[in-house]
């Protein structure tokens, strides 16, 4: 059975506190989500704003596979024919395929906010759906406010409904949207209204208000509704619409529905970190299916048994949502976590050597380091526990001045003396602040040996205090992202010295490049092809 996916992030999801889109990016965001296969696509309310009727003129000219794209407006005003309605009117110039009308089904709505008449608005209601339909629109009715308005009047919210199945609607939506409902609240009334207009097509949206937004939706699903509203990360106003992320996988992963195309369900994580990457939002990592934790196993317990049977933890395969499974390194590893993480960085590990590594990484931890989003110093402490680990370098001694004189200025400079093969070096660099010049201090020393460190670029620095109740003497963690091409790898160091701190990851970060750089340089060589000989 198929149920059709109604995408209103463009929209509704805009409504977020700090999401603005341009219209490049709704346009950029109606591809995608073309080219996950929803049924349906709302831009935007054309009579609300210019930059929607912009898009509504420019949508037209994208080669759309799957999706119709749908104007959102509400009934004409009181007292308005709707072919003289400006709203109504900003819908039909929009030129829309499918017209979205939201009509108010509470009494609380009609006689506080619209200030009418019960009469007056099932007028509205009927008069402008029997309109658009009448020019030919596919007109879905959104039932603003149903499950609120049936527990006020409940002969009253479904006279709304009947008129608006009177004006010729093609799908009745049943709206949650204040988002207090419970699923079985949900389950009763749907099935109430099915039993009273048992030939209509329903819809459910939900809003998020209870964290319920998933679970309504789904269970107005199960008792017979065949279309959802939603939005990509759940975004909406106050605590978000429905998560399409979670609901489209539930359906078709756990319900047997069909939502989107073949092929369509292994884009989805994808499209919900571009989503938030467009309304420049942080991704949620915590999303369940397409969150970057969703398959991200920390406890050693539960690293053990995944190694035995990956089924053991989680409860579908990633790849069906286009994700990955990920094992985390902390001080709740246990051994399996260092032998998965060497097997992912592609290194030979024995259970000796990753016992070491992981009894360090606990004490580190405990002073104030964290390794989950630091692979590149679990690499380096792996590389250290082999009994045949050389350093590529020893560090003797640094020193950081820091001078502003008469407040000119803060000009910093870095002394650092390394053992390189037993040959002592003694650099020295100015920098715009310390880690700066500790940085320039260090690649002088060393790019003469190792020239492929000049490639390294310093591309993140996060600085976080771990015991502010400590003041200035607290403890500090460091997280460094270092780049070079296309390969990007994070360190971490800590302690009460921000400086020390920001040494310890540096020297992680460089020494984890070089080995990098080492290992793509044989595989390189490796893959040479053999030239023969005429001879």
């Amino acid at each position: 059975m198929r149920v059709e996916i109604y995408d209103t992030t463009l929209r509704d999801g805009t409504q977020r506190e700090g999401i603005s889109l341009s219209l490049a990016d709704k346009l950029r965001l109606t591809t995608l989500l073309d080219d996950l296969g929803v049924a349906y696509i709302e831009g935007g309310w054309p009579g609300s704003n210019p930059k929607d009727a912009a898009y509504f003129d420019a949508v037209r000219n994208l080669p759309l596979k799957t999706a119709k794209i749908a104007a959102f407006g509400s009934t004409c005003r009181k007292d308005t024919d709707p072919a003289a309605d400006a709203n109504v009117q900003a819908l039909v110039d929009a030129q829309t395929p499918v017209v979205t009308v939201v009509g108010k089904t509470s009494v609380l709505h009609v006689t506080d906010v619209l200030q009418t008449s019960l009469g007056e608005n099932l007028r509205m209601i009927r008069d402008s759906i029997a309109y658009l339909k009448s020019l030919g629109k596919e007109v879905i009715y959104d039932a603003e406010h149903f499950f609120d308005g049936t527990k006020l009047d409940m002969e009253y919210a479904f006279d709304t409904l009947r008129v608006a199945i009177e004006g010729g609607a093609d799908t009745v939506v049943l709206c949650d949207t204040n988002g207090g409902s419970l699923p079985w609240e949900i389950t009763r009334f749907v099935k109430m209204v099915q039993d009273a207009f048992p030939d209509v097509k329903l819809g459910i949206h939900t809003h998020n208000d209870g964290e319920l937004a998933v679970a309504n939706s789904l269970a107005a699903v199960q008792t017979g509704v065949v279309q959802v509203q939603g939005t990509i990360n759940g975004y909406g106003e106050r605590c978000g619409n429905a998560n399409l992320c979670s609901i489209i996988p539930d359906l078709e992963l756990k319900m047997g529905y069909q939502c989107v195309p073949a092929g369509g369900l292994n884009q989805l994580t994808h499209i919900a970190r571009t989503v938030a990457e467009v309304a420049n939002l942080a991704p949620d990592d915590h999303l369940a299916y397409v969150g970057r934790s969703a398959f991200a196993h920390k406890g050693g317990i539960h690293v053990a048994a995944i190694r035995r049977n990956v089924d053991s933890y989680q409860h579908i395969e990633p790849e069906l949502v286009g994700n990955e499974m990920r094992v985390l390194v902390s001080d709740l590893s246990g051994r399996g976590n260092l032998l998965s993480k060497a097997e992912d960085m592609g290194m030979d590990v024995s259970s000796v050597e990753a016992r070491e590594a992981l009894e360090e990484i606990k004490s580190l931890e405990n002073q104030g380091f964290v390794f989950e989003g630091a692979d590149a110093s679990v690499a380096v402490r792996l590389h250290r526990a082999s009994p045949d680990y050389e350093p590529l370098f020893t560090l003797i001694d640094f020193k950081v001045f820091v001078e502003d004189y008469q407040n000119r200025g803060a000009i910093s400079e870095a002394m650092v003396k390394i053992d390189l093969d037993g040959d002592i070096i003694h650099t020295a660099a100015e920098g715009n602040g310390p880690v700066n010049s500790l940085d320039l201090a260090l690649r002088k020393a060393l790019v003469p040996h190792y020239p492929r460190l000049a490639d390294f670029q310093l591309v993140d620095y996060k600085v976080r205090i771990l015991d502010g109740g400590s003041g200035t003497a607290a403890t500090t963690r460091v997280l460094i992202d270092t780049q070079s091409g296309s390969q990007r790898w994070s360190t971490v160091g800590a302690g009460t010295n921000i400086i020390h701190a920001s040494w310890g990851a540096l020297l992680d970060s460089v020494e984890y490049g070089l080995r990098l750089a080492k290992s793509n340089e044989s595989a390189v060589n490796d893959a040479a092809p053999v030239t023969l000989s005429d001879d």
